[in-house]
């Protein structure tokens, strides 16, 4: 073999390797129900940001630096979290690494789910649930108050295809994504999956809090 075609398969190689070291760095998140990443998280807020800078978080086992983005925000409203006002929300400082990009001129306002970091301060990801605050339905705004609360007992299951099925009393099967080909679908817009007096969940759909006479029905 001549000595141009083994460089050149060489420098595939390399490229190849790059390629895959690229695939393994990058961030992958399982879709999940809106109420289920409500209830996964420590804290869930409504904010503007208005900041954000590079800081260094201390330094990795090789005492090489720790990048993250600070944002500075300006918090709306708590529905879950601390009794205390998250000043700050730090992430990742690429998506490659599930760094959330946010803006920063305190105009738009967000919904940021995430998990608690000691005080004023939370941790956000690309797999948590972070939207516009004017993409979310109605539903999904009044869910916060209450109703999303009132399943984080039950486990809600996503169905990849069909068919699927429900594995437990306690389950509400997430269609989305094989009905309308999409995870922000009717059920992730519309429904949450309540917990009934039976120990039942299934999935509730209305802006008015679930009457008795649907807390009260019993799976045959």
């Amino acid at each position: 073999m001549s000595c141009p075609v083994s460089s050149f398969f060489a420098t595939l190689i390399l490229l190849l390797l790059w390629r895959v070291e690229q695939i393994a760095e990058a961030c992958s998140c399982s879709p999940i129900h809106p109420q289920q990443a409500f209830c996964n998280a420590d804290v869930v807020i409504r904010a503007k940001v208005v900041g954000g800078k590079e800081v260094d978080s201390g330094n990795d086992i090789y005492g090489n630096p720790i990048k993250r983005i600070q944002y500075e925000i300006k918090q709306l409203k708590m529905f879950k979290g601390p009794d205390k006002l998250i000043m700050a929300v730090f992430t990742a400082p690429s998506s490659a690494v599930c760094g959330v990009t946010l803006e920063t001129n305190g105009k738009k306002e967000y919904l940021i789910s995430g998990k608690a970091e000691g005080d004023e301060k939370m941790h956000v990801t690309l797999c948590d649930f972070i939207i516009p605050w004017d993409s979310l339905s109605a539903t999904q705004k009044k869910s916060l108050s209450q109703r999303y609360q009132m399943g984080c007992e039950c486990k809600i299951s996503r169905c990849p295809s069909i068919p699927c099925m429900i594995t437990a009393p306690d389950e509400c099967l997430w269609t989305d994504w094989v009905t309308e080909k999409s995870i922000n679908g009717r059920q992730a817009k519309h429904y949450s999956c309540i917990k009934r007096n039976d120990g039942s969940c299934a999935w509730y759909r209305g802006v008015t809090p679930p009457k008795k006479e649907f807390l009260d029905i019993e799976d045959p």
